[in-house]
């Protein structure tokens, strides 16, 4: 008795998982989250982090540690010889040994603005990935929806099979009582087993498309998933809320905060230093012995004239601020063009339905009477079956056309980026 109720326990689970949900949205989200793109974000934030800890120990002090020995054809003297004098010329052989500490006091600002420059580049890097992953919406939309497609070809396959298992059953008493010619429901039957091929040949389809899906979200999810069909609302606005404009509007900061570095390059730079040493000779040049020594003081530098080139690096990043706007204009207008096209798809795709339902309510009534030639032996089961099967694939096209409608929405929405 225990091992029939652990059956049945495993059978309900395996029930309630093979029917799990999954919504367009909620692939965005896990899109968004396990794409292996996504994981460079975090990287881009902590290369960042690494380089500005670089940049910040410009003002930290500098320790050098430097020792040479040296050995010259020649050295100053004195040509003349002082009386009473005991200054010896310097040794041909030197040494020396130093530690040189030198502290930044003042650059004009120029760690700050290349802190600045890297903050800006990050969100640069970023927004990239943000604008790599929006465009695999597009990748998401047709898998998701081809899915969703398969999942009503099945759904009418299962509300045909109902109704041709009745009127299987239906045409076998019309047989057993005389109405009907004998072999009648032998056509009835093949349709039956078509039906069933049809069954094999969406769940071959849907296993390829779940799997791929699975892939691109990163998320293993079972091939009996239900699709939910999304709400997309008619305010199609042709107002565009792309991560690409956003990424335009961050690489033109990037090129200011560029400009910024450039403008303080040439600024004044005043450095502290110190330096103690222990050579032959030491500072005093006549002293022929090993000494100790130390020196100490402020050093300027400032570069005044470098021939317009600060001036030129200026206008070269102008000009790849004028490069990102006009891509920005190209930007936009293919998108509006995009737009315009998938609008009228839209509008073509709601004709269809409209035409669609005519068709099926003319179809019905079709197979109604149909039914009833069959019923009294008027027309044969091959006759019923030409006209059922137009009214399937009536039903057929519509469903079809509400998908793609729906599709059409959603590649509308993502491409305005509201989506």
């Amino acid at each position: 008795m225990k091992k029939i109720i652990t059956i049945l326990i495993l059978l309900l689970t395996v029930g309630v998982f093979g029917q799990e949900k999954l919504t367009l949205k909620k692939c965005y989200s896990l899109v968004k989250k396990n794409y292996p793109l996504a994981k460079q974000k975090a990287l881009f934030a902590k290369q960042n982090a690494i380089d500005k800890e670089v940049i910040k120990t410009e003002k930290l002090p500098k320790l050098d540690f430097s020792a040479q020995a040296t050995y010259q054809s020649d050295v100053t003297f004195l040509p003349i010889t002082i009386p009473n004098s005991t200054v010896e010329p310097p040794n041909k052989d030197q040494y020396k040994t130093a530690i040189n500490v030198s502290q930044l006091i003042y650059n004009g600002g120029l760690i700050n603005a290349t802190t600045k420059v890297k903050d800006a580049t990050l969100k640069t890097k970023q927004k990239n990935v943000e604008v790599s992953l929006y465009q695999l919406k597009n990748k998401v939309n047709q898998l998701y929806f081809s899915i969703l497609l398969l999942q009503e070809k099945r759904a009418l396959l299962n509300a045909k099979k109902k109704q041709l298992i009745a009127k299987v059953k239906e045409v076998k008493a019309g047989i057993k009582f005389g109405a009907i010619l004998p072999s009648s429901d032998n056509v009835l039957e093949a349709e039956l087993l078509k039906i069933e091929q049809q069954y094999s040949e969406i769940d071959q389809n849907k296993i390829s498309l779940v799997q791929t899906l699975s892939t691109i979200i990163g998320k293993n999810i079972s091939t009996a998933i239900i699709l939910a069909q999304p709400v997309l609302t008619d305010n199609l606005t042709t107002l565009i809320k792309r991560p690409e404009l956003d990424l335009f509007q961050l690489q033109k900061e990037q090129i200011d905060a560029s400009e910024q570095v450039i403008a303080k390059k040439n600024s004044p730079k005043l450095v502290g230093f110190a330096t103690g040493g222990y050579g032959n000779p030491g500072l005093n040049m006549l002293d022929n012995s090993f000494q100790t020594y130390y020196m100490t003081g402020l050093k300027l530098n400032w570069n005044i004239f470098d021939w317009k080139a600060n001036k030129k690096e200026r206008k070269s990043l102008q000009i790849n601020k004028d490069i990102i706007n006009n891509q920005q204009k190209i930007f936009t207008l293919n998108t509006n063009i995009e737009l315009n096209q998938q609008q009228t798809e839209i509008n073509k795709i709601t004709s269809f339905i409209a035409s669609d339902k005519q068709i099926i309510s003319l179809r019905k009534k079709v197979l109604k009477a149909a039914s009833s030639q069959l019923k009294n032996g008027v027309i044969t089961s091959s006759a019923y079956i030409t006209e059922f099967t137009n009214l399937y694939e009536a039903e057929n096209n519509l469903s079809t056309h509400k998908i793609e409608l729906l599709l059409a929405k959603a590649n509308y929405k993502t491409t305005k980026g509201t989506l």
